[in-house]
């Protein structure tokens, strides 16, 4: 799996579709409901199933991350499947506070 920055993936178990924002540090598997996401030309599966340990779902515009990895992932499309790397749930990322304007 060659994980880029711009690189586009989408689930083979549901709708979910993601942009890379930034790789991560070590080769890795990005995976959505349990199974290897796919390149975004590449067919899905008519057979793949959600796994029920990674059926939390993704959320559109929503960015994810892992932080052992440095991976960063923006959610173009939602989906029923949890996103994870090696195993490893990603975590969504909290957005910045910005500063009080008085």
């Amino acid at each position: 799996m060659d994980l880029k920055p711009g690189s586009r993936w989408k689930s083979a178990v549901c709708d979910t579709e993601v942009v890379l924002v930034r790789p991560p540090s070590a080769p890795a598997s990005l995976e959505c409901g349990g199974q290897p996401m796919l390149a975004h030309a590449s067919q899905r599966v008519a057979d793949a199933a959600i796994s029920p340990d990674h059926a939390a779902g993704s959320l559109l515009g929503k960015r994810y991350v892992d932080e052992e990895a440095g991976l960063e992932a923006l959610c173009s499309k939602p989906g029923a499947g949890s996103l994870s790397l090696d195993g490893r749930p990603l975590t969504m990322k909290e957005a910045k506070k910005l500063p009080a304007s008085d």
